[in-house]
């Protein structure tokens, strides 16, 4: 992150900030029994005329019809039709079959209030209202409607017309099992009976209740189970519903954190489930700059903040003791060196800065682990470590090279940012956006462009970070695999070259990267104040015009010298998310998306895209680009 205005370390490298310029097909026809005008047969003068306990149709029904739909009897193994799923096909009881598991009438034992027939129940369809099996009065018949409701039969439907043919027929005989005229109404008509067919008798469903075996047919009507459980149940609901209410209400309350305190609870379960995981931290540098990569003179399991130079200094913000407490699950460290180093020894620069990122977690392998793979970060979650990975920030340390490149990765490094503050002769930075170049010059030439593939192909990060707005463009169009800012805000909130545009956001989503918002006063406001809230605000714009899964964390500590209040330093992670939890659209999700999960998806895609071209054979890049400063190379190769 840091940009320098020479060759030396200086007191500081600092960011440059620069403003951009302003009946359904396919199913088979009803039997047509609508179309018969025939009336409902009498009951009782059917059953007295026909001696065949199982009669054929009565004379007015179409032979064709019933050739149609009652050629297969309930009686015949295969009753059920073909189209019923295997699971709506059940043991009958009702005509001569096994008993069904848990006949609903009949038994002494069921004294439940009958409850219709129900979709449950049956295979799925109804018959119409005006089907003459409804009312058919033999065995045959009998079987007819249990064939029906095997089939699905409303129960409300052949009540309502049963009820009607029972009212006008005064005989005394049993009506399918469901009374007579005089007994009708003390029964739950809302499903077909179980008929016992040894002596040809039929069993009434059970009542809902003991219905009274005296008093008048109006008082019975007036008092009918049925019309009571319909007045009864909403009103049983309702108060089931306000208990239920009164008892869980005081618990949500209780498990809602309601304090910020409660926020941060919250906050430290997740980062146990997840890792939290920050973009870009330049504490290597700042080893190099106070300490001259003398790691015997740096104890980071001290609290730097209370020792010389690091204390003195408005760039360190980061120890062990100050990343413990920030919960930080995963860190990438900066392999960087200054513009000022391009074209003269920035590769030796950037090898010793891989060299003290990688000694770092040897000397403090109690807390860190060098980690170049997203299982390698998960697992040193899960043990309790900090994941240590290298990215090399700013194309200038390739030398041309992408030999330097597949030698970085070799080395640990997993994502490159193709500039820093300095164009490249195949890149263009974000600073030059002032440049009146800008508008013929493309954002990546053809080697930039090989770079890009190569990076794909090694399964190295692309950082767009520090890169021009043609160059973000050109590099999310040659990409396979999604790219990352690791620490870039939203331009739209702060004018500065060095965030990102809603267009290119937009883009980010379609490539599935995530920008990581970073901590730096200049890129949040413009200017050298900001606070939490200003950073929250960045997220929140992202997560709108990307997505909840196109954001991340890139602070930027030890590389910059403004910071929000409320995010001095590594340990104030915490304090963000737990703040961020206090919009009711965040949800506890959304955190771990946020915090690691984002990250980790990119990661794990580009090392599918690695596996992938792997498996196809994908050869190295071989592309040569001239030397920037020929006099300081050795010959011409």
């Amino acid at each position: 992150m840091h940009h320098s205005g020479g060759t030396g370390y200086g007191t500081g490298p600092q960011e440059r900030v620069h403003q951009a310029p302003q009946r359904a097909a396919g199913q088979p026809d009803k039997c047509p029994y609508e179309t018969y005008q025939a009336q409902i047969p009498d009951c009782c003068a059917a059953a007295a005329a026909v001696q065949d306990p199982y009669p054929r149709p009565p004379s007015g029904y179409d032979a064709r019809c019933y050739d149609e739909c009652h050629r297969r009897t309930p009686y015949q193994e295969d009753a059920y039709p073909q189209d019923v799923p295997p699971s709506f096909h059940r043991p009958q009881s009702r005509l001569g079959y096994e008993e069904r598991p848990q006949s609903r009438v009949g038994y002494t034992s069921d004294s439940r209030c009958a409850s219709g027939l129900g979709y449950d129940d049956t295979g799925g369809g109804y018959l119409d209202q005006t089907d003459p099996r409804m009312y058919c009065t033999s065995g045959y018949c009998m079987g007819d409607t249990m064939m029906a409701a095997s089939r699905g039969v409303c129960g409300e439907e052949v009540e309502l017309d049963m009820r009607r043919h029972i009212q006008a027929c005064a005989c005394t005989c049993n009506h399918m099992g469901y009374g007579n005229y005089m007994d009708y109404q003390t029964t739950c008509l809302t499903e077909l009976p179980d008929v016992a067919p040894c002596n040809g008798t039929v069993r009434l469903p059970p009542p809902c209740e003991d219905s009274p075996s005296s008093g008048s047919s109006k008082d019975r009507r007036e008092e009918s189970p049925r019309r009571r459980c319909r007045v009864l149940a909403p009103i049983l609901l309702l108060v089931a519903a306000l208990l239920l209410g009164g008892l869980c209400l005081p618990l949500l309350l209780q498990s809602a954190p309601v304090t910020h305190q409660q926020r941060l609870d919250v906050i430290r379960r997740i980062l146990t489930e997840v890792p939290l995981i920050d973009g870009h931290n330049d504490l290597p540098w700042n080893v190099r700059k106070f300490v001259h990569n003398q790691l015997g003179e740096v104890n980071l399991s001290s609290d730097l903040g209370r020792v010389d130079p690091w204390a003195r200094s408005d760039w360190s913000h980061t120890d062990i003791p100050r990343l413990r407490a920030g919960l930080v699950g995963a860190q990438f460290w900066s392999a960087y060196v200054p513009c000022g180093a391009a074209q003269l020894n920035a590769v030796q620069l950037s090898l010793e800065q891989i060299d003290v990122i990688r000694r770092l977690a040897e000397m403090n392998a109690q807390h860190l682990t060098l980690v170049t793979s997203v299982k390698g970060l998960i697992e040193a979650h899960r043990e309790g470590k900090i994941a240590s990975l290298i990215g090399v920030e700013g194309g200038h340390s390739l030398g041309n090279s992408l030999g330097v490149l597949r030698t970085f990765y070799g080395l640990g490094a997993r994502y490159l940012t193709l500039t820093h503050a300095c164009d490249t002769s195949w890149a263009v930075c974000s600073v030059g956006e002032t440049n009146s170049t800008q508008d013929t010059t493309p954002g990546l030439s053809e080697f930039g462009k090989a770079v890009v593939r190569e990076l794909n192909r090694l399964g190295m990060l692309v950082d767009l970070s520090h890169v021009s707005t043609r160059t973000m463009r050109a590099a999310l169009q040659t990409t396979r695999a999604p790219v990352i800012f690791s620490h870039s805000a939203a331009r739209a909130l702060c004018n500065s070259t060095r965030n990102v545009p809603d267009d290119v956001l937009r883009n980010l989503a379609k490539n599935g990267g995530v920008a990581m918002v970073p901590f730096y006063t200049y890129f949040i406001t413009c200017n050298s104040t900001a606070t939490i809230k200003d950073v929250i605000a960045h997220i929140n714009h992202i997560r709108k015009v990307a997505g909840i899964n196109h954001v991340g964390i890139g602070a930027g500590f030890d590389g910059i010298n403004f910071t929000p209040t409320g995010l001095e330093d590594v340990s104030r992670y915490p304090q963000l998310l737990a703040t961020l939890l206090e919009d009711p659209t965040w949800t506890e999700e959304d955190i771990k998306k946020l915090a690691g999960l984002n990250l980790i998806r990119v990661f794990t895609k580009v090392e599918q895209v690695r596996d992938e071209w792997h498996r196809a054979a994908v050869l190295p890049e071989e592309k040569i680009s001239p030397p920037d400063n020929s006099a300081c190379v050795y010959g011409a190769s």
